[in-house]
Protein backbone atom coordinates (compact mmCIF):
# COMPACT_ATOMS: atom_id res chain seq x y z
CA UNK A 1 0.00 0.00 0.00
CA UNK A 2 1.23 3.69 -0.78
CA UNK A 3 0.37 6.34 1.41
CA UNK A 4 -1.09 8.43 -0.87
CA UNK A 5 -4.94 8.74 -1.37
CA UNK A 6 -6.93 7.03 -3.43
CA UNK A 7 -7.99 8.79 -6.51
CA UNK A 8 -10.44 7.33 -9.22
CA UNK A 9 -8.07 8.43 -11.74
CA UNK A 10 -4.74 6.13 -12.69
CA UNK A 11 -1.95 6.27 -9.94
CA UNK A 12 1.54 4.42 -10.79
CA UNK A 13 4.57 3.83 -8.84
CA UNK A 14 7.97 4.44 -10.38
CA UNK A 15 6.54 5.36 -14.02
CA UNK A 16 9.20 6.14 -16.40
CA UNK A 17 8.92 9.18 -18.39
CA UNK A 18 10.99 8.80 -21.01
CA UNK A 19 8.72 8.10 -23.59
CA UNK A 20 6.60 10.90 -22.08
CA UNK A 21 9.23 13.65 -23.56
CA UNK A 22 10.03 14.38 -26.83
CA UNK A 23 13.64 14.18 -26.55
CA UNK A 24 12.70 10.75 -25.15
CA UNK A 25 15.28 11.07 -22.16
CA UNK A 26 15.04 10.71 -18.62
CA UNK A 27 14.24 8.72 -15.54
CA UNK A 28 11.34 7.70 -13.69
CA UNK A 29 8.86 9.59 -11.65
CA UNK A 30 8.60 8.08 -7.93
CA UNK A 31 4.45 8.61 -9.35
CA UNK A 32 2.54 9.09 -11.96
CA UNK A 33 -0.86 10.00 -11.41
CA UNK A 34 -3.40 10.84 -14.49
CA UNK A 35 -6.79 11.79 -12.64
CA UNK A 36 -10.05 10.92 -14.10
CA UNK A 37 -11.35 14.80 -13.85
CA UNK A 38 -11.21 18.07 -11.88
CA UNK A 39 -12.78 16.84 -9.53
CA UNK A 40 -10.51 13.52 -8.76
CA UNK A 41 -7.92 15.99 -9.50
CA UNK A 42 -8.94 18.07 -6.60
CA UNK A 43 -9.49 14.89 -3.79
CA UNK A 44 -6.61 13.71 -4.43
CA UNK A 45 -4.16 16.83 -3.75
CA UNK A 46 -6.26 17.96 -1.05
CA UNK A 47 -5.86 14.40 0.62
CA UNK A 48 -2.13 14.60 -0.06
CA UNK A 49 0.22 15.47 2.18
CA UNK A 50 1.54 19.15 1.79
CA UNK A 51 5.72 18.01 1.88
CA UNK A 52 5.03 15.75 -1.20
CA UNK A 53 6.13 17.76 -4.55
CA UNK A 54 3.78 17.75 -7.82
CA UNK A 55 4.67 18.25 -11.32
CA UNK A 56 2.37 18.70 -13.72
CA UNK A 57 3.27 17.63 -16.97
CA UNK A 58 2.34 18.10 -20.41
CA UNK A 59 2.89 16.38 -23.91
CA UNK A 60 6.90 16.77 -22.84
CA UNK A 61 7.56 19.01 -25.64
CA UNK A 62 9.76 21.81 -24.18
CA UNK A 63 11.53 19.38 -20.99
CA UNK A 64 14.68 17.14 -19.97
CA UNK A 65 14.16 14.86 -17.69
CA UNK A 66 17.16 13.83 -16.17
CA UNK A 67 18.32 10.86 -15.79
CA UNK A 68 17.91 10.01 -12.16
CA UNK A 69 14.03 10.76 -12.45
CA UNK A 70 11.48 13.18 -10.42
CA UNK A 71 11.24 12.73 -6.69
CA UNK A 72 7.57 13.68 -7.27
CA UNK A 73 3.90 12.76 -7.97
CA UNK A 74 4.10 13.53 -11.54
CA UNK A 75 0.35 14.87 -12.78
CA UNK A 76 -0.44 13.98 -16.84
CA UNK A 77 -3.98 15.91 -17.70
CA UNK A 78 -5.99 12.98 -20.41
CA UNK A 79 -8.72 12.74 -22.02
CA UNK A 80 -10.87 14.48 -19.69
CA UNK A 81 -9.20 18.09 -20.41
CA UNK A 82 -8.66 17.98 -23.78
CA UNK A 83 -12.24 20.02 -24.55
CA UNK A 84 -12.30 22.69 -26.81
CA UNK A 85 -15.58 24.90 -26.83
CA UNK A 86 -16.66 28.02 -29.27
CA UNK A 87 -18.52 30.67 -27.30
CA UNK A 88 -18.86 33.90 -29.31
CA UNK A 89 -15.47 35.30 -29.92
CA UNK A 90 -13.79 33.00 -27.26
CA UNK A 91 -12.38 29.68 -27.29
CA UNK A 92 -12.56 27.47 -24.07
CA UNK A 93 -9.72 24.20 -24.24
CA UNK A 94 -8.99 22.02 -21.59
CA UNK A 95 -5.25 22.36 -20.35
CA UNK A 96 -4.13 18.80 -22.54
CA UNK A 97 -5.76 19.92 -25.52
CA UNK A 98 -3.45 20.31 -28.35
CA UNK A 99 -2.41 23.58 -29.56
CA UNK A 100 -2.70 22.72 -33.20
CA UNK A 101 -5.80 20.98 -32.56
CA UNK A 102 -6.80 24.25 -30.92
CA UNK A 103 -5.95 26.49 -34.06
CA UNK A 104 -7.94 24.19 -36.46
CA UNK A 105 -10.65 23.83 -34.76
CA UNK A 106 -10.76 28.04 -33.89
CA UNK A 107 -10.11 28.46 -37.46
CA UNK A 108 -13.24 26.17 -38.55
CA UNK A 109 -15.21 28.46 -36.42
CA UNK A 110 -13.82 31.40 -37.85
CA UNK A 111 -11.54 32.35 -34.96
CA UNK A 112 -7.92 33.33 -34.89
CA UNK A 113 -5.60 31.76 -33.16
CA UNK A 114 -3.49 30.65 -35.85
CA UNK A 115 -0.11 31.43 -33.82
CA UNK A 116 -0.70 28.27 -32.11
CA UNK A 117 -0.79 26.02 -35.18
CA UNK A 118 2.89 25.15 -35.14
CA UNK A 119 3.70 25.15 -31.39
CA UNK A 120 4.54 21.65 -30.57
CA UNK A 121 2.49 21.49 -26.85
CA UNK A 122 -0.46 21.35 -25.50
CA UNK A 123 -2.73 24.99 -24.07
CA UNK A 124 -1.58 24.10 -20.23
CA UNK A 125 2.12 24.33 -21.31
CA UNK A 126 1.18 27.54 -23.68
CA UNK A 127 -0.09 29.30 -20.59
CA UNK A 128 2.66 28.24 -18.79
CA UNK A 129 5.16 29.31 -20.68
CA UNK A 130 3.24 32.27 -22.75
CA UNK A 131 4.01 30.22 -25.77
CA UNK A 132 4.52 32.74 -28.88
CA UNK A 133 5.23 32.54 -32.77
CA UNK A 134 4.91 34.61 -36.14
CA UNK A 135 4.59 37.70 -33.39
CA UNK A 136 1.50 36.51 -31.18
CA UNK A 137 1.76 35.26 -27.42
CA UNK A 138 -0.48 33.77 -25.58
CA UNK A 139 -0.70 36.78 -23.16
CA UNK A 140 -2.51 38.61 -26.33
CA UNK A 141 -5.82 36.45 -26.02
CA UNK A 142 -5.94 34.65 -22.54
CA UNK A 143 -8.85 35.88 -20.65
CA UNK A 144 -8.29 34.01 -17.62
CA UNK A 145 -7.62 30.34 -16.21
CA UNK A 146 -8.78 27.39 -14.69
CA UNK A 147 -7.05 25.07 -12.56
CA UNK A 148 -6.27 23.03 -9.15
CA UNK A 149 -4.12 24.57 -6.07
CA UNK A 150 -1.89 22.39 -4.13
CA UNK A 151 -4.52 22.53 -1.39
CA UNK A 152 -7.17 21.20 -3.58
CA UNK A 153 -9.15 24.07 -4.28
CA UNK A 154 -10.49 24.58 -7.54
CA UNK A 155 -9.67 28.50 -8.56
CA UNK A 156 -9.93 30.23 -11.66
CA UNK A 157 -7.41 33.44 -12.23
CA UNK A 158 -7.60 36.22 -14.59
CA UNK A 159 -5.21 36.64 -17.29
CA UNK A 160 -3.51 39.40 -15.20
CA UNK A 161 -2.63 37.12 -12.16
CA UNK A 162 -0.08 35.27 -14.08
CA UNK A 163 2.04 38.23 -14.88
CA UNK A 164 2.71 36.66 -18.06
CA UNK A 165 6.28 37.67 -20.12
CA UNK A 166 8.33 36.31 -22.49
CA UNK A 167 8.55 32.63 -22.13
CA UNK A 168 7.40 32.83 -18.50
CA UNK A 169 4.68 32.98 -16.03
CA UNK A 170 4.09 33.17 -12.53
CA UNK A 171 1.61 30.51 -11.51
CA UNK A 172 1.03 29.94 -7.96
CA UNK A 173 3.06 27.50 -6.61
CA UNK A 174 1.49 23.49 -7.19
CA UNK A 175 -1.25 25.21 -9.17
CA UNK A 176 -2.08 22.63 -12.30
CA UNK A 177 -4.20 24.44 -15.36
CA UNK A 178 -7.18 22.81 -15.98
CA UNK A 179 -8.92 24.66 -18.61
CA UNK A 180 -8.24 28.40 -20.57
CA UNK A 181 -10.35 31.07 -22.14
CA UNK A 182 -8.70 32.92 -25.06
CA UNK A 183 -10.56 35.69 -27.13
CA UNK A 184 -9.85 35.54 -30.50
CA UNK A 185 -10.35 37.89 -33.55
CA UNK A 186 -13.18 37.07 -36.36
CA UNK A 187 -11.19 35.56 -39.57
CA UNK A 188 -12.84 34.09 -42.95
CA UNK A 189 -12.01 30.07 -42.32
CA UNK A 190 -10.16 29.43 -45.15
CA UNK A 191 -8.24 32.28 -44.97
CA UNK A 192 -6.89 31.27 -42.00
CA UNK A 193 -6.16 27.72 -43.03
CA UNK A 194 -4.16 28.95 -45.79
CA UNK A 195 -2.38 31.11 -43.20
CA UNK A 196 -1.87 27.99 -41.10
CA UNK A 197 -0.60 25.80 -44.51
CA UNK A 198 1.81 29.00 -44.94
CA UNK A 199 2.93 28.50 -41.65
CA UNK A 200 3.70 24.89 -41.55
CA UNK A 201 5.72 25.22 -44.32
CA UNK A 202 8.13 27.80 -43.23
CA UNK A 203 8.17 25.85 -40.21
CA UNK A 204 9.44 22.44 -41.88
CA UNK A 205 11.95 24.37 -44.32
CA UNK A 206 13.85 25.98 -41.55
CA UNK A 207 13.37 23.80 -38.68
CA UNK A 208 14.92 20.52 -37.82
CA UNK A 209 11.23 18.85 -37.53
CA UNK A 210 11.98 15.15 -38.44
CA UNK A 211 14.36 15.20 -34.99
CA UNK A 212 14.10 14.38 -31.32
CA UNK A 213 14.18 17.76 -30.37
CA UNK A 214 12.47 19.82 -28.06
CA UNK A 215 11.94 23.21 -29.68
CA UNK A 216 13.60 26.28 -29.07
CA UNK A 217 16.40 25.57 -26.61
CA UNK A 218 17.23 28.98 -25.57
CA UNK A 219 15.22 32.33 -25.10
CA UNK A 220 16.11 34.99 -27.52
CA UNK A 221 18.42 37.47 -25.62
CA UNK A 222 16.65 40.08 -23.81
CA UNK A 223 18.66 43.96 -23.19
CA UNK A 224 21.90 42.81 -25.43
CA UNK A 225 22.42 44.02 -29.32
CA UNK A 226 25.72 43.71 -30.81
CA UNK A 227 25.90 47.41 -31.58
CA UNK A 228 25.20 48.23 -27.53
CA UNK A 229 22.39 50.34 -29.01
CA UNK A 230 18.62 49.87 -27.18
CA UNK A 231 16.74 50.11 -30.45
CA UNK A 232 18.05 46.43 -32.32
CA UNK A 233 17.99 44.49 -28.96
CA UNK A 234 14.95 42.60 -30.41
CA UNK A 235 16.81 41.65 -33.82
CA UNK A 236 19.42 39.67 -32.06
CA UNK A 237 18.23 36.10 -32.10
CA UNK A 238 19.68 32.87 -29.83
CA UNK A 239 20.59 30.98 -33.16
CA UNK A 240 23.20 33.57 -34.47
CA UNK A 241 25.01 34.03 -31.15
CA UNK A 242 25.41 30.21 -31.04
CA UNK A 243 26.49 30.28 -34.86
CA UNK A 244 29.24 33.14 -33.81
CA UNK A 245 30.52 30.98 -31.10
CA UNK A 246 30.79 28.25 -33.97
CA UNK A 247 28.13 25.58 -31.97
CA UNK A 248 25.86 25.04 -35.22
CA UNK A 249 25.99 21.14 -35.51
CA UNK A 250 28.48 20.66 -32.24
CA UNK A 251 27.81 17.18 -30.51
CA UNK A 252 28.10 16.17 -27.08
CA UNK A 253 27.52 12.22 -26.81
CA UNK A 254 24.34 11.46 -28.59
CA UNK A 255 23.28 15.08 -28.29
CA UNK A 256 23.84 17.70 -31.27
CA UNK A 257 22.79 21.48 -31.56
CA UNK A 258 21.12 20.79 -34.99
CA UNK A 259 22.79 21.60 -38.16
CA UNK A 260 19.89 23.02 -39.46
CA UNK A 261 18.80 25.33 -37.22
CA UNK A 262 21.19 25.73 -34.12
CA UNK A 263 18.87 26.94 -31.36
CA UNK A 264 17.49 23.17 -31.64
CA UNK A 265 19.01 20.40 -29.16
CA UNK A 266 18.44 17.20 -30.80
CA UNK A 267 19.08 13.40 -29.22
CA UNK A 268 20.37 11.88 -32.40
CA UNK A 269 20.06 8.24 -30.89
CA UNK A 270 21.25 7.09 -27.68
CA UNK A 271 21.34 10.28 -25.48
CA UNK A 272 21.30 10.65 -22.01
CA UNK A 273 19.47 13.75 -20.54
CA UNK A 274 23.50 14.28 -19.15
CA UNK A 275 24.61 14.48 -22.93
CA UNK A 276 21.33 17.15 -24.32
CA UNK A 277 21.81 19.48 -20.77
CA UNK A 278 25.72 19.24 -20.47
CA UNK A 279 26.16 19.98 -24.64
CA UNK A 280 23.47 23.12 -23.93
CA UNK A 281 25.92 24.14 -20.89
CA UNK A 282 28.79 24.54 -23.42
CA UNK A 283 26.76 26.54 -26.04
CA UNK A 284 25.95 28.70 -22.64
CA UNK A 285 29.79 29.07 -21.60
CA UNK A 286 30.90 29.46 -25.39
CA UNK A 287 28.36 32.07 -26.46
CA UNK A 288 29.11 34.02 -23.26
CA UNK A 289 33.01 33.54 -24.06
CA UNK A 290 32.62 34.92 -27.39
CA UNK A 291 29.72 37.33 -27.07
CA UNK A 292 29.44 38.43 -23.41
CA UNK A 293 25.87 37.22 -23.51
CA UNK A 294 24.56 34.74 -20.79
CA UNK A 295 21.46 33.00 -22.84
CA UNK A 296 18.69 31.65 -20.99
CA UNK A 297 17.41 28.19 -21.29
CA UNK A 298 14.10 27.89 -22.68
CA UNK A 299 13.89 24.15 -22.34
CA UNK A 300 12.75 23.24 -18.68
CA UNK A 301 15.11 21.16 -16.89
CA UNK A 302 13.78 19.12 -14.34
CA UNK A 303 14.78 16.26 -11.93
CA UNK A 304 17.81 14.65 -10.51
CA UNK A 305 21.04 13.55 -12.36
CA UNK A 306 22.06 9.53 -12.08
CA UNK A 307 23.63 8.26 -9.10
CA UNK A 308 27.17 7.76 -9.33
Amino acid sequence: MHPFPTPRGTLTPNRPLSDLTWLRVGGPADWFFQPADAQDLAAFLAALDPAVPVFPIGVGSNLIVRDGGLRAVVIRLGKAFNSIEIQGDTVIAGAAALDAHVARKSAEAGLDLTFLRTIPGSIGGAVRMNAGCYGSYTADHLIEVRGVTRAGTLETLPAAALHLAYRQSTLPEGWVITEATFHAKSGDPAALDAKMSDQIAKRDASQPTKDRSAGSTFRNPAGYSSTGKADDRQDLKAWKVIDDAGMRGFRLGGAQMSPMHSNFLINTGGATSADLENLGEEVRKRVFQTSGIALEWEIMRVGEPAAK
